[in-house]
């Protein structure tokens, strides 16, 4: 039975829309790039759409009703014999909300800094929608082949953007990219068959209302979770399985790089909080959850500080900002391993809270950098740090927001970085001291990456070469400004979107 219509609609309306690019000519570039915006503001309308009507409902998850979706769509796919096996089951909660929000705005801001595509426009906006499609069903789906399915759809259309449209390195990259994922997807899917053949159902909802994995597993608990986790952690990505991603960000377009750090990187965290947490949490503390909460405390730890040190020594510009994403994600797996390690509920409901916030969070400020990046790298044909001093004196405009945008990266109070990191080292340090300790490490040296960065760009004496670039046009200022009413909406005042992540905390706990 279906139930609703409206997550069916807002994940396959990319698709339709990636069809309809294909039937027209590839030389009519701005009617396919009309198209492309077209549909991405659509989807962004439904998403709020849906956030409004998931905000009405009434239905509250509580500890006596816990794992309830919203806006349920859902019926048979594939039966074995008389039984269902398969289902294609989306639903809602706080979590996924925000990630579906995330992925719709993010969407309508890489499809307008892609205006400056120029060859093969129609392939690429059709790829793109492609993406924008898979990336919405891994967020929204509650069975696991379902889940696996846009799992896999994502590696494809991101293969080829990185591929045929990225730098001249971008065959490696992209090659890297496919290869790191693919193994890592496929170690997964050996623990989702595990977890079917001992619990009989791919249902992630049942099997986070249940939570009897591990007792249902066995002795085959703990490879099944690293299974899951090493899928989830590629994707983070987590320290050491972090080093395509630096590849893939320096030879990927900049409207695909906003994809990749600001949605694609949230596949993992998400997947690590909607499955390994909901899954395996009657694991016996002593054997299975502090032993893998501390696992995941160490990988954290080591990426905030890994992913910092990395940076401080960039010389591409774009390269800086990628290795700032291993950083700002171990906050990710700083706050998932305080919520395992917690010993009390009030502190594991801050360490979710401050994972999901942080997500969201470092999509905005990250998708800013890279777009903004992405400007300066039209005008100047070049991200090396050295090359561009003196910005700010001649492109005002873009370097007040890459300021604003490099603030928020490094958790300046007041913005939207802030909220999270604090959050995440709070839970970390009733959980483990040591975690908020070593990590602070990490946040220095971030701060002063960024600074540094700011100061040999922004400031100096320009380049004579450079002496005719123009500011931001009307265009790149609209792509950016809903990101940075973000930066300072969830700085100021992050209680609503806390307040909606609580729903999906309290199924958890």
């Amino acid at each position: 039975m279906i139930n609703s219509m409206w997550l069916t609609l807002v994940t396959f309306l990319p698709l339709a829309g990636s069809l309809i690019i294909l039937l027209f000519p590839k030389d009519n570039h701005k009617l396919i790039r009309g198209i492309a915006t077209g549909f991405t503001l659509a989807v962004l309308g439904i998403a709020i759409y849906i956030w409004v009507l998931y905000s009405k409902d009434p239905t509250i998850v509580s500890a006596t009703n816990p794992g309830m979706f919203k806006l349920v769509d859902k019926f048979v796919w594939v039966k074995l014999g008389e039984n269902p096996l398969i289902h294609y089951h989306l639903g809602i909660d706080g979590m996924s909300m925000l990630m579906l929000f995330l992925t719709s705005l993010l969407s309508v801001t890489a499809c307008l800094a892609s205006f400056t595509i120029k060859e093969r426009v129609k392939e690429y906006f059709s790829l793109f929608l492609l993406l924008e499609t898979g990336l919405i069903g891994v967020f929204l789906s509650l069975d696991l082949v379902l889940f696996y399915v846009f799992w896999e759809v994502v590696l494809v259309p991101m293969y080829f953007l990185i591929g045929i449209w990225g730098g001249e390195r971008r065959q490696y990259a992209s090659i890297k990219f496919f290869i790191y994922t693919l193994v890592a997807s496929l170690v997964m899917l050996v623990g989702i068959l595990a977890i079917y053949f001992k619990t009989d159902t791919f249902s992630i909802a049942q099997l986070a209302k249940d939570g009897n994995v591990v007792a249902s597993l066995g002795y085959l608990a703990i490879p099944v979770f690293l299974a899951m986790l090493f899928g989830f952690a590629v994707k983070v990505p987590s320290f050491p399985f972090h080093t395509w991603l630096p590849d893939a960000h320096v030879e990927a377009p900049a409207p695909i790089s906003i994809m990749l750090a600001g949605v694609l990187l949230k596949m993992g965290g998400y997947g690590m909080i909607r499955m390994s947490l909901a899954f395996f949490r009657d694991g016996d503390p002593a054997t299975f959850i502090k032993p893998m909460g501390t696992l995941i405390a160490i990988l954290g730890v080591v990426g905030v500080v890994y992913g910092a040190l990395c940076a401080l020594v960039q010389k591409d510009l774009k390269k800086l900002v990628a290795y700032t994403s291993v950083n700002h994600m171990g906050f990710v797996l700083i706050a998932i391993a305080a919520f395992m390690l917690a010993p009390t509920p009030d502190t594991k409901q801050i360490a979710l809270q401050g994972a999901i916030i942080v997500m969201f969070n470092h999509g905005t400020t990250t998708g800013l950098l890279f777009l903004l990046v992405g400007y300066i790298y039209e005008r100047t044909h070049t991200r090396q740090i050295d090359e561009l001093p003196g910005m700010g004196s001649k492109i005002p405009v873009i370097a007040i927001m890459l300021i604003i945008a490099s603030f928020a990266s490094i958790g300046l109070p007041a913005l939207s970085g802030f909220v999270g990191e604090f959050l995440s080292l709070q839970a970390g340090f009733v959980a483990r001291n040591w975690i908020a300790w070593v990590s602070i490490i990490g946040l220095v040296v971030n701060a002063g990456v960024m600074l540094w960065m700011m100061q040999r760009t922004m400031f100096g004496k320009l380049k004579e070469k450079f002496i005719d670039i123009k500011d931001a046009s009307f265009r790149e200022i609209i792509a950016a400004v809903p990101l940075f009413g973000f930066v300072f909406f969830i700085g100021l005042y992050p209680m609503p979107i806390l307040s909606m992540i609580s729903n999906s905390v309290v199924g958890l706990l």
